[in-house]
């Protein structure tokens, strides 16, 4: 059955799609669960050391600094045994792609000395706008790194906790517990509800009608989805349930720890001193 014409019909592109975020999902659980460097590391460390990071590389005003912090991140990847293709198809890609549409037009728009001038359009590339867009690319793309390092080396609930212990307001730690297991919720229901509409589809359906079943779909599976969520909600609620994250081991500082956590404060804040 092919719903829409190409490489595949709408259903089977949206079932694969469905698949992929849950395979995800479910990657970036055992990455956690893995023996590298980061993953055997406090969580409370690796909040604060990667957050720190981050931060240094925000504040840097040298471009050479960032490109040292991203240069980090990548070996830490490394040691962490999360794979470069990873790190490129869920971080690098995307930061370029958006955030390129951003960074483009100040290679024009900013004034400065002149580089290069794009042929037919006249449009002159600056020194100072290239600075510009460089600096912006490098920063979301360290940044992304290293929140992404983080997610693939920290279990979801430990990095709640982790929020808690540094006093994170706790409506603001349920919120991000319930969008992240309403996100998972949304795509195994959507993975459910299409692949039961495929099994029950004979034949080619007209432009006008896949509209509407596309757009039917939608409505049904949010809906499903809130109602349930809600069910979930209260059901965690008469369990006892009020935001705080509670796990059966306590965090408890090694040596390792408190080395990386010396190693993090001293890397970060050679970054701040070296970017002023």
């Amino acid at each position: 059955m092919k719903l829409l014409d190409g490489h595949g019909g709408f259903l089977e592109r949206t079932i694969e799609g469905m698949h992929a975020g849950l395979e995800r999902a479910v990657a970036a659980e055992h990455s956690a669960a893995g023996g590298g460097l980061l993953q055997r590391l406090d969580a409370r460390v690796k909040v604060v050391g990667l957050l720190s990071l981050i931060l240094a590389a925000a504040l840097a005003t040298r471009l050479w600094v960032i490109a040292a912090v991203f240069a980090l991140a990548v070996v830490l990847a490394v040691l962490s045994r999360v794979p470069l293709r990873v790190l490129a198809a869920r971080a690098w890609i995307g930061a370029l792609a958006f955030t390129g549409a951003i960074a483009v037009p100040a290679l024009f728009l900013t004034p400065g000395v002149a580089l290069y001038r794009l042929p037919g359009l006249h449009w002159t590339v600056t020194a100072q706008g290239l600075t510009t867009a460089s600096y912006l690319l490098l920063r979301v793309i360290t940044a992304a790194t290293l929140a992404l390092l983080l997610e693939f080396t920290t279990p979801w609930v430990q990095v709640l906790k982790a929020l808690r212990v540094f006093r994170i307001p706790v409506v603001f730690v349920a919120i991000l517990g319930m969008a992240s297991r309403y996100i998972l919720l949304l795509l195994e229901t959507a993975h459910e509800m299409f692949e039961s509409r495929k099994s029950r589809s004979v034949g080619a359906l007209e432009g006008a009608e896949r509209r509407r079943m596309a757009v039917g779909s939608a409505g049904v599976l949010l809906s499903r989805t809130f109602q349930l969520s809600g069910d979930v909600y209260l059901a965690m609620q008469a369990r006892g349930f009020r935001g705080e994250v509670h796990l059966l081991d306590d965090f408890a500082m090694k040596r390792l720890d408190w080395l990386a956590l010396a190693g993090f404060a001293a890397l970060a804040a050679a970054a701040v001193w070296a970017g002023r």
